[in-house]
């Protein structure tokens, strides 16, 4: 009876959401070599391709070499894939295995559930990002207009595709739907939200157009924090993106508590 009582009072509120965390980081650690080392050499064959091939030939902004316009793209891309793909790829697994039960069972609120994959998601977002980050200094140097600035536009981008991701591997029901937002989703905002281009050269109506893509003023807030321009403020960046993180947020949460599909 006191060997019970002693476990009891050793209990902690907040062990089953640590278990969970560790757990999603144990996940994508396992198997390095395709969560955190294969994303990091795809970007180096991107850098390489318009760094050391075109960096230095055209210039899309003045005052800025086409590799110093494209690197804050690509270490972005690389947060966005990599976090969106470690929440909805660990959420389908678990509703295709039908290991999710064990994730019911535990004493873990809604709230819990979302925070505990999305810092997971974040954690390996930003390692990626962090890593193309350093391979992008052998082929051109950033100003680093703003580094806080950048940082916090990074997390944001990595928090609000963790709660894509998690969608996404709410309502998949095959790794077909699973690549499908991925290939007609993700990809489409990434390379049409100017990545590769600055919207200001585009005709007025596809400028427009561009400004309805969300990822647009991810990507122009964290060029704008790390090259001093932009099409936008980063007041603008940061207020759009900050206020679709709670909308996203907020939807997740509660299909995490109502949607029957994440009991299925």
């Amino acid at each position: 009876m006191n060997r019970l009582r002693r476990s009891e009072n050793c209990y902690h509120p907040w062990l089953p959401f640590i278990s969970l965390l560790g757990k999603e980081v144990n996940r994508f650690c396992r198997v390095y070599t395709q969560t955190l080392i294969t994303p990091v050499i795809i970007a180096s064959l991107y850098l390489f391709v318009f760094g050391a091939t075109l960096g230095n030939r055209i210039s899309v902004v003045d005052g800025f070499s086409y590799a110093q316009f494209v690197i804050p793209g690509l270490i972005l891309m690389g947060i966005i894939n990599n976090s969106f793909s470690n929440t909805s790829t660990s959420l389908f697994m678990s509703r295709h295995l039908g290991n999710i039960v064990d994730l019911l069972v535990m004493p873990l609120s809604p709230l819990q559930i979302v925070v505990a994959y999305t810092l997971a998601a974040m954690l390996r977002g930003l390692v990626v990002g962090s890593a193309v980050c350093v391979i992008s200094m052998f082929f051109a140097t950033l100003p680093w207009f703003n580094p806080w600035a950048a940082l916090s536009m990074a997390m944001l981008a990595s928090f609000l595709f963790a709660q894509l991701g998690l969608i996404a591997g709410i309502f998949s029901d095959s790794f077909d739907g699973l690549a499908m937002y991925i290939n007609f989703i993700i990809l489409p905002l990434i390379f049409l939200g100017g990545v590769f281009y600055p919207i200001s050269i585009l005709p007025p109506f596809w400028r427009q157009l561009s400004q309805i893509n969300p990822l647009f003023y991810l990507l122009d807030g964290f060029r704008h924090s790390l090259l001093g321009v932009g099409d936008l403020s980063l007041a603008h960046s940061f207020i759009f993106t900050g206020i679709l993180c709670i909308i996203l947020f907020s939807a997740t949460v509660l299909l995490i508590r109502y949607s029957s599909r994440f009991r299925s």
